[in-house]
């Protein structure tokens, strides 16, 4: 069974917004059981909207719209889906007493535009918006549903929650669809899919591989479509039990595991402590670990050392390395990371100090060159990393590089 998504708003083709409402309305729609068709925008014109819902009316079983269900002239989805059904906009009187305490609340005059919100396509079902006043509506044609729902981020996915996706199980018999994700880092793509060509080649015609490549990790994503949930489940797992051994210190972990959520469990369970040195990551490796909720059992601090100054001072770096060998070094790299373990006392201690670009390389350390070291019990390991020559993309890459190396070294303890 199909679904198509449709975004509506100037806003998001002139680029003034980013389109994440499709994104997560497709997730859910995964979870229970409908396969996206399409996922597009187009802007606040009646004919492209005509247009749009049509097609989808004709091609997919449900179509979601989000967007221009504001009360201002420029939001016409909802008098252009009023026309599309051949239907007349109606007050709808729960609503309008709704958005008035809502306006009373917070102060606002409930004049005629608030007023608007409540005036609907008298053949929809009208769905509740308790975040805000815009309803969303439901709407039937010939066993296909159409439903409007607002652009409002936490709006549209309170809806969804509440009353969206309940509504579409009770009105269609789903055929079960499976997604299950293992999570890898360390190797590109092509070359792991060479690496796991058998594997892939050997698998059921009924599943179905994706590569999903990242700058940070690349995900491997299974999938089974249209039939019996318990079997599909059954022959997913089994392949994956079976590409495991081939994966081998490349397998990070399932679903939304990311390489810092690994290394924060394997910490967590041994009660064990990081602390972190940054030159040209700057910042962005320990911003990974303190985004995660209860980063304090086990993250203790950082220094983010640009300055050759803050590493000789803070983390004990000496000046003759330096001087003999650069910033950007093996040797910098095991001194920083030896240093803010020792600073901070805790149980292993990483850095990075590189040349994030566009400028600052030499031919002998070109843009993108990231030296990196792990300090712990047993001693210190470092390596180096070679990038491209785009800044954002090489501070991302070293610091989930970094994070993989110290992953791999608590695997070996």
């Amino acid at each position: 069974m199909k679904a198509d998504i449709l975004t509506i708003g100037d806003e998001i083709l002139i680029g003034q917004i980013v389109d994440t409402n499709s994104a997560w309305i497709a997730a859910r729609l995964g979870e229970i059981g409908l396969s996206v068709r399409r996922k597009y925008s187009i802007g606040d014109n009646r004919q492209e909207i005509i247009s749009a819902v049509k097609e989808s009316l004709a091609k997919s079983e449900v179509t979601i719209i989000t967007g221009g269900l504001g009360p201002t002239k420029d939001d016409i989805t909802k008098r252009v889906l009023a026309e599309i059904f051949d239907s007349k906009l109606v007050l709808h009187q729960p609503t309008y007493e709704r958005v008035e305490r809502m306006m009373k609340a917070r102060g606002i005059d409930f004049n005629e535009l608030n007023q608007s919100q409540a005036l609907v396509p008298e053949c929809c079902t009208v769905l509740d918006n308790h975040k805000g006043t815009a309803p969303g509506m439901w709407f039937e044609q010939d066993g296909r549903v159409v439903i409007a729902l607002p652009g409002v981020p936490f709006e549209m996915e309170a809806l969804m929650a509440e009353s969206v996706l309940l509504k579409i199980k009770e009105h269609f018999a789903l055929s079960a669809v499976v997604h299950k994700t293992a999570i890898t880092f360390g190797m590109a793509e092509s070359m792991l899919a060479k690496m796991i060509a058998p594997w892939e080649d050997a698998l059921p015609s009924h599943l179905h591989l994706a590569y999903l490549p990242s700058p940070s990790q690349l995900r491997l994503r299974l999938s089974a479509y249209d039939m019996d949930q318990e079997v599909a489940t059954r022959d997913i797992d089994e392949a994956f039990q079976k590409l495991l051994p081939i994966l081998g210190d490349l397998f990070v972990g399932w679903g939304d595991t990311t390489v810092q959520s690994a290394v924060a469990e394997i910490l967590l369970s041994r009660g064990e402590t990081l602390s972190a040195a940054e030159s040209c990551t700057g910042g962005a490796l320990s911003a990974k670990f303190t985004a995660m909720s209860g980063a304090s059992e086990y993250f203790w601090g950082g220094v983010v050392s640009y300055d050759n100054s803050v590493k000789e001072n803070l983390l004990d770096v000496s000046r003759e390395n330096l001087e003999q060998y650069g910033a950007v070094s093996e040797q910098v790299a095991r001194q920083m990371a030896e240093g803010v373990r020792r600073a901070c006392g805790t149980t292993y201690g990483v850095s990075t100090t590189g040349i994030a670009g566009p400028t600052g390389g030499t031919p002998d350390k070109p843009v993108g060159t990231v030296w990196m070291a792990v300090a712990g019990p047993n001693g210190t390991t470092a390596k180096v990393v070679k990038h491209g020559k785009l800044r954002a993309q090489n501070i991302e890459r070293a610091a989930s590089a970094a994070i993989n190396m110290l992953r791999l070294e608590l695997l070996k303890a």
